[in-house]
């Protein structure tokens, strides 16, 4: 049998419906490898649950944070910065992999848990991010985010602190990498969503090299809940989201899911 380095991302595990999606992913040998690219759940013991339950199927398992992880209420034990580090703790007992450890190496390519956040940069031309904010606020268009992360972190600063802590890592890698983020790195596929105002919470601009100059074969993300594959500059950026009962249910994915990144030997 070969080793096969599985992705997914947006299980979104409070939600009933997706429980036995989630009992689906499965190794089909157990030495693979599985790719967990984020929102896994908003709960702090239920994150730990699911990924407790993954990485008793899988050989070694490789998560990168998405947004619905950082979600917080003022009553939460762990909220902003402080809930991540609780997180990443967390998944370091479990043995899962994490962007804050030695990157795993899959059959010669090393696999990157990247957490970037976002910084609000996919806006319009001329706008401030306060401008950029209002608007799509004034067209009923507000992620959770403002309400579950920002009161608690000033989500630029720790994004840009994220981009130079993680610059500083990947420019020691040698070889090829996988990139797995829960963001997408570059915009393109954003300029699909129904809603441009969505965007500002989609990433930063300043990922937009990373897959060329970090010598990516792939780029797995998640957030948009539109699986498929988009190419830029010759590498593949993978979506590997399941996202909600209403946008999976009764619709062709594009995409396998969970999806097969890679094969060990191939």
């Amino acid at each position: 049998m070969t080793t096969t380095l599985w992705a997914v991302a947006d299980l979104h595990a409070a939600v009933k419906a997706n429980g036995p999606k989630i009992e689906a992913i499965q190794p089909s040998d157990p030495s693979d490898w599985l790719i967990v690219a984020g929102d896994v759940a908003e709960k702090f013991d239920l994150i730990v649950r699911v990924m407790a339950e993954l990485a008793g199927r899988f050989d070694t398992v490789i998560w990168a944070p998405g947004n619905h992880e950082l979600f917080s209420r003022s009553a939460d034990r762990y909220r902003g910065r402080e809930k991540y580090a609780a997180l990443v703790q967390a998944m370091r007992e479990l043995g899962v992999h994490t962007p804050e450890d030695t990157y795993p190496v899959f059959d010669g390519v090393t696999v990157v848990p990247l957490f970037t956040l976002y910084d609000y940069s996919f806006r319009g031309a001329g706008m401030s991010v306060d401008e950029a904010v209002s608007a799509a606020r004034e067209k009923n268009i507000m992620m959770t985010d403002e309400f579950a992360i920002a009161p608690f972190v000033d989500v630029r600063a720790w994004c840009w602190d994220r981009l130079a802590y993680t610059t500083r890592r990947l420019s020691r890698i040698e070889g090829p990498t996988i990139l797995v983020n829960h963001w997408p790195l570059v915009q393109e596929p954003i300029m699909r969503m129904r809603w441009s105002e969505v965007a500002l919470w989609c990433g930063t601009r300043h990922t937009r090299g990373w897959a060329r100059r970090y010598n990516a074969r792939a780029v797995v993300y998640g957030h948009l809940h539109m699986p498929g594959v988009t190419t830029v500059d010759g590498i593949e950026h993978i979506e590997v989201s399941l996202g909600y009962p209403r946008e999976w249910q009764g619709t062709p994915r594009p995409t396998a899911w969970p999806y097969p990144v890679m094969e060990a030997g191939a």
